[in-house]
């Protein structure tokens, strides 16, 4: 059965480019029936907060992302130590003493010898008194994993055929000297055991992806169908690092944007299909194909969510937005006509509370002063009583045989003596909400 997994670090709150991994991974589950787990990446007992995790949770059931099953991977901690002893026994794995300055040196001498600034392995070279030496002096060391130096090789969902020599990485730190569990072998024993088949990450995880292939067939495992989405960039195609912080996830919900809107771009943004507004989940899950993205970075630009916004408010009913359209003060019995004149003029919901503003206050008039005589001739022409959606067809008409103006000379300076503005609803569907207007009526 497909399994995918999203796992998130609780160390801040997620952004656009934490959803794309999380999107693609749902999508690929979803659509072939499998699992999709949340899996907390909370090995880090100082960052990890327990306000993130919920936070987290709070974002992907905003966007409809219902995961099968939460596991965290502070719970698993007996189960690394079991596979770092299992490496241990296979002698793949061994305990390394260099400060970070001493490494540093290392990579710059190799760097100026024409070498690759990879690990050189001297803590292999260790003796056991020199080893417990260095222990007393610096405490514990990391534990780094021994790579073969042979090419590894897969074909990536999105990259292609990718081979990666060994020899060119350092060997992979797996246990920090304080003991920390590092991602690189925490996220091997996952997939392993939970029986991940798909796992969808960011094209700066190709470098790891080689490591943990061969962590993977150490300890026995099957490895699972990796693919590397692009990264995102800004719409100049700068790094989107600097900005992640304006681009979380519930700030894009406190902006106004849709889930839907949101979802929509990002399961097409960066493959060879346009973006379409999709309404309904599964019609996102049939159109998804891993193998239709490209390696290429990908430009984000979060103004094109807008738009989308926009349009997938065009198409709700009232029901759909009820609460909101109360909360801004509608009255019920307004309240469907008042949507159905609201929701093409909106690009958010925010913008509802200025249409009812302008429904419950009127606006100050903009009035040419060759219009005001024109104006005032046409107010006292305003039927008496209710006002419904005839009455401004009827109104104009009346208007234009007593004044003998037409077109956008009779329509235009009604339009801004009523609203303040020279753009906006359908005057047949606005005229009647205008509560100075009715309260004259």
């Amino acid at each position: 059965m497909t399994t995918t997994r999203f796992a998130p670090s609780p160390t801040g709150y997620i952004h656009v480019g934490n959803l794309r991994t999380a999107l693609m991974n749902y999508l690929i589950a979803r659509k072939a029936g499998g699992t999709f787990i949340l899996r907390i990446d909370d090995t880090d007992p100082v960052r990890s907060k327990e306000e993130y995790v919920d936070a987290i949770k709070q974002d992907l059931e905003w966007l409809g992302l219902h995961w099968d099953k939460v596991e965290r991977q502070s719970e698993r901690l007996d189960q690394y130590a079991e596979a770092a002893d299992k490496l241990r026994e296979m002698g793949r794995f061994y305990e390394a003493f260099e400060t970070p300055t001493e490494l540093d040196l290392k990579r710059k001498k190799q760097l100026n010898m024409g070498k690759p600034p990879v690990y050189d392995r001297a803590a292999l070279n260790l003796s056991a008194d020199e080893r417990e030496a260095l222990r007393a002096e610096r405490g514990n060391g990391v534990w780094r994993f021994k790579l073969d130096h042979e090419r590894i090789e897969w074909n990536d969902g999105v990259l292609g055929d990718i081979s990666i020599d060994a020899a060119s990485v350092s060997d992979p730190v797996l246990i920090r000297g304080d003991g920390q569990v590092l991602y690189t072998i925490a996220s091997v024993v996952d997939d392993t055991e939970m029986g991940v088949t798909n796992v969808v990450r960011g094209s700066d995880h190709v470098t790891n992806t080689a490591t943990q292939i061969q962590i993977i067939k150490a300890l026995g495992g099957t490895c699972p169908d990796f693919a590397h989405h692009s990264l995102l960039t800004g719409p100049q195609g700068e790094a989107l690092s600097k900005r992640l912080g304006t681009l979380a996830l519930r700030d894009l919900r406190e902006a106004g944007v849709q889930p839907f809107a949101l979802l929509s771009l990002m399961a097409r943004l960066g493959s060879s299909d346009p973006v379409e507004l999709r309404a309904d989940m599964s019609e996102l899950v049939d159109g998804f194909d891993i193998e239709r993205f490209g390696a290429a970075p990908t430009k984000f630009d979060v103004q094109d969510l807008y738009p989308l916004t926009a349009h997938y408010l065009q198409t709700l009913p009232l029901a759909d937005v009820a609460d909101t359209v109360a909360n801004v003060g509608v009255p019920a019995e307004l309240a469907e006509d008042f949507w159905l004149m609201a929701r093409g003029n909106i690009t958010t919901l925010k913008d509802l509370g200025g249409w009812w503003e302008l429904c419950r206050d009127g606006a100050e008039p903009m009035i040419d002063d060759d219009d005001r005589a024109f104006i005032a001739e046409a107010m006292a022409l305003l039927p008496e009583g209710p006002l419904d959606g005839d009455t401004w067809g009827t109104w104009t008409k009346a208007v234009k045989e007593a004044t003998g103006r037409k077109g956008k000379g009779l329509f235009m300076p009604l339009r801004k003596a009523l609203t303040g503005q020279e753009r906006g609803p359908e005057m047949a569907t606005l005229l009647p909400l205008l509560q100075v207007i009715r309260a004259k009526g």
